[in-house]
């Protein structure tokens, strides 16, 4: 942060930034695939908060900057919305944003899920700069429609002849977006080291006489040095010293946070609308300009949960909707229900995610089973067509920072579109990959990182660990393997060995035999793991087989709706479990909706330990 050795005047003047991220174009308070309002997401709410923060500045002669960080643009089905012909305005992101007068926009990597394309159609119709530092074309052919930096001015009261406030904005995202959605921008565009970008890109702005240096930082909290390529780098660049001010995103959290402390005024505002982000700067004018003297970082949330005699319940909301986002999205919001609704086929049994870290998902077995049927017909006639063909799914939606009601809930019976999405809320590819019996115990071990180390004979440890995401948590159905994790994880989430001499999988059979290094596999797989996603390396040196270009959700619906056979898979046995140690027990926490499903846990095992301040379920089982 940047300050001044003495000011012309005496005077401190005031810039407030506020700041939303990872929105996922939740632009209202609806969850579209159980159906139902849901107080605690959503850009209507967080709009109130918006109004009420610019009004506070305005009363007290502040300039106010509003700015997202990124993956607000795809992720729900109202983003989705087919545009028909004759249609005038905008889509409901971009028009969500311009009325509420956003004065920037970060990209974060899910912006690019539908590939340079369809974010051209979107960043056409956003009437702020869209930024994003570091990512460059590389093809000749492709024109980036966005820019690497900005600059905003801000006239501050009470400033005589003094010049405007010049702020500079500049935006970056992780390398590794490259990978994720390898099969949409490999070939047409690079992207360099966050870090790196960042202090090339700062330089240019201060040269340009920029005051101050905002960073819109799409990435989490990491390691505290610097590494070329770092996923989450927020504090390398904290620690510049270059910036005023940083706003965070990509892993969820909430900052300020007194557990993950940053050397720079930061904030990072949850996820899916859950809270305003607000940094005030103190300003003053000095000889060399104005300055930075002083910054407060303030998280407001949408909705605080109920204390009810010690346990936590529903949602005290505190920003309720505003009527005008409310009105001016009704008619998309009324024909995204409406085109969720579509039936699709039906189901004997409830599919959820409320434990898919402790065994069998129905949910993540039917994805698994329905990519097996599409890949299967198309092997056939080929070498690859002779070997056993098996299916990785992770959970899309599994609560952790995303909070407790996000957990895939689909009823037994009529199963609609909106369910699919639920299942599978990302739009991945299917892809299919031949491996060996080596690369998938490798493959195993780094999901498998995703467990604590529990030592035998002990009890409240965390089953999970927090910092690992649950979507990096591959299930291989068609095989059968234990998972002991009472030693430490063979791989580390960056995907490098950490420890060589650790195995945690165990007693790993095909069809009741020992799985070979040398014996040889078909997968069905999607295409983020393909891509690098989570940092699967041994899926890198996998060989990829040509298959028909589909989307992993619909080849659900051609399962479900049985346009697809049914597949051998789906006699499967259930493909992994906890491996057995007596007297240990876990702490792992789920969604309060779990409770219906208790039944589907051995009583033995598990005991109920009430719900948390966030509002989980917490529980313990045994091991």
């Amino acid at each position: 942060m940047t300050g001044a050795d003495q000011t012309t005047d005496s005077k401190v003047r005031s810039l407030r930034i506020l700041a939303t991220t990872d929105l996922h174009a939740n632009l209202l308070s609806h969850d579209y695939y159980s159906d139902q309002p849901d107080p605690a997401l959503g850009l209507s709410r967080v709009a109130t908060l918006i109004v009420q923060a610019r009004k506070e500045a305005a009363a007290a002669g502040a300039a106010t900057l509003l700015i997202d960080n990124g993956d607000s643009l795809y992720g729900t089905p109202i983003a989705e919305r087919p545009m028909q012909l004759g249609d005038t305005q905008p889509a409901p992101v971009p028009r969500a944003f311009s009325m509420m007068g956003y004065d920037a926009i970060g990209l974060g990597n899910h912006d690019f899920d539908f590939g340079l394309d369809q974010l051209q159609q979107t960043l056409m119709q956003i009437s702020c700069p869209v930024l994003c530092s570091n990512m460059r074309s590389i093809d000749p052919q492709v024109s980036l429609p966005f820019c690497k930096t900005t600059v905003l001015t801000r006239e501050l009261p009470d400033s005589g002849d003094a010049p405007p406030l010049r702020i500079g904005l500049l935006s970056v995202l992780p390398v590794q977006t490259l990978k994720w959605a390898a099969h949409l921008l490999k070939g047409k565009v690079a992207i360099e080291d966050m870090v790196q970008t960042a202090v090339q890109q700062t330089a240019t702005l201060r040269a340009e006489g920029c005051d101050i240096v905002i960073a819109l930082a799409h990435t989490g909290i990491g390691p505290q040095k610097a590494a070329y390529g770092i996923e989450n780098a927020l504090h390398p660049l904290a620690d510049l010293g270059v910036f005023d001010a940083l706003i965070g995103g990509h892993t969820h959290l909430t900052l300020p946070d007194s557990r993950h402390p940053v050397s720079a005024p930061v904030v990072m505002p949850g996820a899916y609308g859950s809270h305003l982000g607000v940094i005030d700067l103190r300003v003053a004018r000095s000889d060399t300009g104005w300055s930075v003297t002083g910054a407060t970082s303030t998280l407001r949330p949408i909705a605080r949960r109920r204390n009810i005699g010690g346990s936590y319940g529903g949602l005290n909301s505190l920003a309720e909707e505003h009527p005008a986002i409310v009105e001016a999205l009704a008619a998309d919001h009324a024909e995204t229900r409406v085109r969720m609704a579509q039936p699709v086929g039906s189901t004997s049994r409830p599919l959820h995610s409320y434990f898919t870290f402790l065994g069998h998902d129905q949910a993540l077995a039917l994805v698994a089973t329905s990519q097996a049927a599409a890949v299967r017909p198309a092997l056939q006639n080929t070498v690859a067509g002779n070997l056993p063909l098996l299916s990785a799914a992770a959970p899309g939606k599994f609560g952790a920072r995303s909070g407790p009601s996000n957990y895939t809930d689909v009823p037994m019976g009529q199963m609609h579109m909106r369910h699919i999405v639920d299942i599978q809320p990302f739009p991945n590819e299917l892809r299919a990959v031949v491996l060996n019996g080596a690369q998938l115990r490798e493959w195993l071990e780094m999901s498998a990182g995703l467990f604590n180390q529990i030592a035998p004979g002990t009890s409240g440890g965390h089953l999970l660990d927090e910092d690992r995401a649950g979507h990096n948590f591959d299930v291989i159905f068609g095989l059968q393997y234990d998972i002991d994790i009472s030693t430490p994880a063979r791989f580390g989430s960056d995907g490098e060995l950490a420890h060589p001499d650790s195995h945690r999988v165990r007693n790993l059979r095909w069809k009741g035999g020992p799985v070979r290094d040398s014996q040889h596999f078909a997968m069905a797989v999607n295409s983020y793991r393909i891509g690098g996603g989570g940092n699967f390396t041994m899926a890198q040196a996998a060989t990829r087989l040509p298959i028909p270009p589909m989307r992993v959700r619909d080849t659900i619906c051609d399962y479900i709706s049985g346009r697809l056979p049914r597949d051998p898979l789906e006699q499967s046995p259930s493909p992994w479990q906890l491996f057995n140690h007596p007297f240990t027990e876990a702490e792992i926490f789920t969604g309060p909706g779990a409770r219906a499903y208790l039944s589907e846990l051995d009583p033995a095992r598990y005991s109920l330990h009430g719900t948390t301040q966030d509002g989980f379920l917490q529980i313990g089982f045994k091991l």
